[in-house]
């Protein structure tokens, strides 16, 4: 590796940033070594950092982003751009948006048994994603809080809601317009919607409990959801076709088409993340019921060939290393929910206390911003310790506030 030390004064875009002049967990950045592309990690980088340094063999040519950028096109495949223009500026606390969020929710839950079974009644169902991608526009961490109620006897249906909301939060932080953030909000409902033509013994099966024919099989809900999308009045025109992308992969070994890198396109490649996600975490049958750092890992692991890479780092960043409803254990003892992230501190999320250091249920409404450095009384500061299973303690989003 060829290193260069040089001040962050210094810095072009499109330089190879492979060490810092401190350790990588203390900065906002995912990753050991990555390309300057944006304002934003230039920002972070004068913030944080005095110098750097830089491998001139991964270098690229200096490329100046336009503005509002967050994310580097120059970073994704050929043929489309992963970042948008949009603002979205929070319009809500997330203790305000909980309230209007949660009836949404729930009521939208509640209808999805009905709205989701042929035949399709596709007026509702974007009625539906309207109303929610409001409700992502003015706050994100409150719908994503909202769904840790997700429910295992309507295990499809809640699945299928949990893939709606991952890609349209995902798409609020990619800048996407707002009428690409409800595209995908349609299409992380929708895209399954297949599957209710398949027999309910091959669904309740785990992946590795079925044999090729079965497999095969199962395969068909692709198709059979683009057919039924088809066919379905009160949808967008030419938006069947993407419910056959979220079983794509980027090194072509995907079905149903075997399509690779730029073929599968925005919408597909985001769909691919986040159902890939939400397979990781949801319970079993319908998923592996891991935890979100295993998600993560697993992400990593297939970014690049499974999955887009430059999104794969965007959607992980989205998420944050505790995402928003997780279980924390802090330094003190006690335990709280993640009611809300910092982009820029990852690893220091705002947590709501639910028990104290003797395990007791606490008053709700008292949160600790870790990205402020509050310290314990001996003065050792307030950290995570670890994230604990989510069914270690059940809890009500919209009671956390009240």
């Amino acid at each position: 590796m060829n290193k260069k030390h040089i001040s962050v004064g210094e810095l072009q875009f499109g330089m190879y940033i492979a060490e810092l002049d401190r350790p990588w967990t203390e900065t906002p950045f995912m990753f050991q070594g990555f390309h300057l592309r944006t304002d934003k990690q230039l920002e972070a980088l004068r913030k944080f950092c005095k110098h750097v340094f830089v491998d001139a063999a991964r270098s690229e040519p200096a490329v100046r982003p336009g503005p509002n950028t967050a994310a580097a096109a120059a970073a994704t495949a050929p043929g489309f751009r992963t970042q948008g223009t949009a603002q979205y500026p929070a319009q809500s606390r997330v203790e305000n948006e909980i309230g209007v969020c949660a009836e949404l929710y729930l009521q939208t839950f509640k209808a999805l048994r009905d709205m989701l079974q042929p035949p399709l009644d596709g007026a509702a169902v974007v009625r539906a994603i309207n109303r929610l991608a409001d409700s992502v526009v003015r706050n994100p961490d409150a719908l994503l809080l909202m769904s840790k109620m997700r429910r295992t006897e309507a295990a499809p249906h809640a699945r299928a809601l949990q893939v709606a909301i991952y890609m349209m939060v995902f798409g609020r932080f990619l800048q996407l317009e707002r009428e690409q953030i409800e595209t995908l909000g349609l299409l992380g409902l929708l895209q399954d919607v297949g599957k209710a033509r398949l027999p309910e013994a091959l669904l309740a099966k785990r992946e590795e409990e079925l044999n090729p024919e079965e497999a095969e099989v199962l395969r068909k809900h692709v198709e059979l959801s683009a057919h039924m999308l088809g066919v379905t009045p009160g949808l967008p025109s030419k938006f069947a076709p993407l419910a056959l992308l979220h079983h794509e992969r980027q090194d072509g070994k995907g079905y149903p088409r075997g399509l690779k890198g730029y073929q599968i396109g925005l919408y597909g490649s985001i769909a691919a993340i986040c159902d890939g996600y939400d397979t990781f975490l949801a319970p079993a049958p319908y998923g592996e019921g891991r935890p979100s750092s295993a998600a993560v890992s697993l992400l990593l692991k297939d970014r690049g060939t499974a999955y887009h890479g430059p999104l794969v780092e965007q959607f992980i960043r989205c998420m944050g290393s505790f995402p928003v409803g997780t279980l924390v254990e802090l330094t003190s003892g006690e335990v709280g929910v993640v009611v809300a992230e910092h982009l820029l501190q990852r690893i220091k999320p705002k947590v709501m206390l639910v028990l104290d250091r003797a395990g007791l249920r606490v008053p709700p409404g008292r949160v600790i911003d870790l990205a402020v450095n509050p310290a314990l009384s001996g003065g050792e500061p307030y950290r995570i310790r670890r994230a604990l299973e989510q069914n270690r303690l059940a809890f009500d989003p919209r009671r956390l506030f009240t």
